[in-house]
């Protein structure tokens, strides 16, 4: 779930720097993101990990792409991911995990960071774009 604004000198993103997780540490990636819990849609799971990881609710969520992605064979790089944006939200945006987030920052969608996780880096320029579909696919050999 990304959180977007209007900046300066354009679209901003508000990105976290990883950290002990396991999984892409050290890579700037969504500011929220998280697993679909049991009866939950991936729009409640999109909340709940907003209101956990960044102390934000009431978010006005856009879907942008459902997106199947491949890459090593290991079963986490096995997935569908739900990608949404929100635009307005109550409450300021904090690190909730310190222990799994070292940054918060805002981005210009037009100069990201270097280490941005790559399926979301390609979510994220399709938005900077305005090239997102509905269905998108990441790491398969015709992408």
């Amino acid at each position: 779930m990304f959180l977007m604004r209007d900046g300066a000198t354009g679209a901003e993103v508000l990105l976290q720097l990883r950290r002990n997780t396991g999984y892409m540490d050290d890579h700037w990636a969504a500011a929220a993101a998280g697993h679909v819990e049991r009866g939950e849609t991936a729009f409640d799971a999109a909340r709940r990990e907003a209101r956990e990881e960044l102390d934000v609710a009431d978010l006005d969520l856009l879907f942008v792409t459902a997106m199947q992605r491949t890459a090593s064979g290991e079963p986490i790089d096995e997935r569908i991911d739900f990608f949404f944006t929100s635009r307005s939200w109550t409450g300021e945006p904090r690190i909730v995990e310190p222990d799994k987030c070292a940054e918060l920052r805002w981005c210009a969608l037009d100069a990201l960071p270097d280490a941005v996780v790559p399926h979301e880096l390609s979510v994220l320029d399709g938005i900077r774009t305005g090239t997102t579909t509905a269905y998108s696919t990441f790491g398969f050999t015709h992408d």
